[in-house]
């Protein structure tokens, strides 16, 4: 490389490392406004340093498996991890414990090695092992990314589900369906549901658990906004403000 390559390569690096600072300094800034005007939401269990959570992330779907797929060809796998991963930051950087059920592109039927031939089985196992990190964790709070679609292009507004078999979940998801209108999608008047056997971990799992279907990949405005930056870093950080009155 010569001396004007390795000048151009210092300069591009130096502007990266600027912004990447700046992202996170205004990430750390919106969570502060937005802790500080929490809405008048249920009250939620606060755990001590003795029963501190590990918060589980888990972006759905991942590798052959696309997950909903938008009219432009976007993948919802994709938005999903994007989303995960702002989660899991926000996270680390206000000191609580996380793990991310997936880092990549892939899917997890092959997390544990359970078996030599996954051959008709992979969503089964995948899930499965999406479930075992969970509650392999120490106080866990499960938290599934996901999107939606549906045939009519009129619906939108983020859907939450929580498990019945805590009161914590039920909680959980009232407190974030009301961040969720109040700071994100003033219209969405749509109520929370237990999920049932059709949410395999939701279903399974014993501790607090979520699934937020973020919004409908079926809808062109709000799909635009899933796509957008700046809108998944607010959505996120409605999404963290919520499960942060547990640590």
């Amino acid at each position: 490389m010569n001396n004007k390559g390795a000048l151009s390569y210092a300069v591009r690096f130096f502007i990266i490392s600027i912004l990447s600072v700046i992202i996170v300094l205004l990430l750390g800034i919106a969570f502060i406004k937005l802790v500080e005007h929490r809405s008048p939401a249920l009250p939620l269990p606060t755990s001590t340093q003795n029963d501190k959570i590990t918060l589980v992330i888990d972006a759905g779907h991942g590798g052959e498996d696309a997950g909903a797929v938008a009219a432009d060809g976007t993948l919802e796998k994709d938005l999903n991890l994007e989303i995960a991963n702002l989660v899991y930051a926000l996270s680390i950087l206000n000191g609580i414990d996380a793990k991310m059920t997936r880092t990549e592109d892939t899917l997890l039927y092959d997390y544990y090695g359970d078996l030599e031939d996954y051959t008709g089985q992979k969503k089964v196992y995948d899930l499965k092992n999406r479930l075992k990190i969970a509650e392999s964790e120490e106080n866990p709070i499960y938290l599934g990314i996901h999107m939606n679609k549906f045939s009519s292009a009129k619906y939108s507004g983020a859907q939450i589900y929580y498990s019945k078999n805590t009161k914590e979940s039920e909680l959980l998801a009232s407190n974030l369906a009301a961040k969720v209108k109040r700071y994100l999608q003033p219209t969405n008047n749509r109520q929370i549901k237990g999920a049932d056997s059709s949410i395999f971990i939701l279903n399974k799992i014993e501790a607090p658990a979520v699934l937020v279907e973020c919004g409908f990949l079926s809808n062109e405005n709000e799909l635009a906004c899933l796509k957008d930056e700046e809108y998944r870093a607010r959505l996120a950080l409605t999404i963290f403000s919520s499960v942060c009155e547990f640590a």
